[in-house]
């Protein structure tokens, strides 16, 4: 990169938590031409600004390979290693079990039916056959 940092780009302490959770490259494939914290650093500004991936500036990584590498993070389950980590982290730090022992659930984060919908939730209502 070159310029200023953006205010969501990693720190050093940062890199060092997340480089070792970020892939290493295919062997026998090409060799990467673009540093992997510089994607992360990407990633993060597109996430953070809420911008679309074209609008990414000019002096990030050109935009179609951030968003290949956000695509086959997701694909292969990176970014849920990463977070799970991070969390692992976090709660060990604060002198809790690493893994949660218990999650809540509710109305809002459970999807109902496509059946159900309002009749299935209105009182007094009764649901087709």
């Amino acid at each position: 990169m070159t310029g200023e940092a953006y205010p969501t780009d990693l720190t050093d302490a940062e890199w060092r938590v997340l480089e070792p959770l970020i892939p290493p490259a295919k062997p026998g494939g090409r060799p990467r031409r673009v540093e992997m914290r510089e994607i992360v650093n990407a990633v993060r500004y597109v996430l953070r600004a809420g911008c679309a991936w074209r609008l990414m500036p000019h002096d990030l990584p050109q935009w179609e390979t951030v968003y290949a590498y956000f695509r086959a993070w997701e694909a292969d389950g990176t970014w849920e290693r990463i977070a799970a980590a991070l969390r692992r982290d976090l709660r060990t730090g604060l002198g809790r079990a690493p893994e949660p022992t218990a999650a809540i659930l509710d109305s809002q984060t459970v999807k109902t039916t496509e059946k159900g919908g309002p009749a299935a939730t209105t009182p007094g209502s009764t649901l087709p056959a």
